[in-house]
């Protein structure tokens, strides 16, 4: 019995001392798993037209905007239009900042947007809700996919077949109408800016310039001279319209500079309403 007794007593001291053991062996906390960053909000950049009045005339100005990425365009451009602040110096917005877009339907190039009832609420004169429409449309326009644009309020076009009282959706739907933009008086639509570009290269934009004369050349980074020359616009001053040229250039070797399209004075020859895009070949 007492040999039975000390084989008891040694295996519950043995007991205790592995479980005490044990209890003591704790493993090292684990870190918590770092939150993922979130990823950066990409940009893209949208054409928008504002109102400007200046002696006493009202007309348009187009603005390049950079706003958040989407794949929603139209609207995206849209939202810009009613709640970006205009850059240009005397340029406003006639959108009311409550509108609301309730929906964008875009088929066979034929935009139908629908407002909330706020868009009625504008006021600004028989010239500006012309304008109005037209910095809408223009804006739309700007996207390829669409050629006129027709709108609705909540859901219905007799809901705003009045829209601002001068100027009603009678004639809807709207076709672009550049007649009444008139700042900048050149823009360039391609090549864009940090553009890889190659010989020969396509030169597209707009411009309200004298007697329809585009002129543009190509620099290298130290200020040299690799191409120049013109071309005509679809219409001159005090029209506007579209031109497109073609600039043949041999760098010595891979570069970079900038394309300059500007008008060349009458009274001196100065460049002027010069646009500058930075490109790399």
């Amino acid at each position: 019995m007492k040999v039975i007794r000390n084989l008891f007593v040694t295996f519950m001291f043995l007991a205790l001392v592995s479980l005490a053991g044990c209890q003591s062996q704790t493993g090292p906390t684990p870190e918590p798993s770092p939150e993922p960053e979130p990823s950066a909000v990409g940009t893209m950049k949208a054409a928008v037209y504002y109102l400007k009045d200046s002696n006493n005339e009202m007309y348009l100005v187009r603005e390049v905007h950079e706003i958040p990425k989407s794949t929603g365009v139209a609207r995206a451009a849209l939202e810009e239009l009613i709640n970006g602040t205009p850059v240009t110096t005397g340029a406003f917005k006639v959108l009311p900042a409550d509108t609301k877009i309730l929906e964008v339907n875009i088929e066979n190039g034929l935009a139908t947007i629908d407002f909330s009832e706020e868009v009625l609420h504008a006021n600004v004169g028989a010239s500006g809700e012309a304008l109005g429409i037209a910095s809408i449309v223009n804006t739309l326009t700007e996207f390829p996919t669409i050629k006129k644009v027709q709108f609705t309020v909540n859901g219905k076009a007799e809901n705003g077949i009045d829209w601002w009282g001068h100027v009603g959706l009678y004639n809807q739907p709207f076709a672009r109408d550049l007649s009444s933009v008139y700042e900048p008086a050149i823009w360039v639509t391609a090549p864009v800016d940090g553009q890889t570009i190659a010989s020969p290269l396509k030169i597209t934009g707009n411009a309200r310039v004298f007697e329809a004369v585009v002129s543009y050349r190509l620099r290298d980074a130290q200020g040299n001279i690799l191409a120049e020359g013109n071309t005509m616009a679809a219409a001159g001053a005090p029209g506007r319209g579209d031109f497109e040229a073609s600039l043949t250039f041999k760098p010595l070797a891979a570069g970079s500079g900038q394309l300059e399209v500007f008008e060349s004075s009458m009274m001196d020859g100065s460049d002027m309403n010069k646009v500058i895009i930075p490109v790399k070949w």
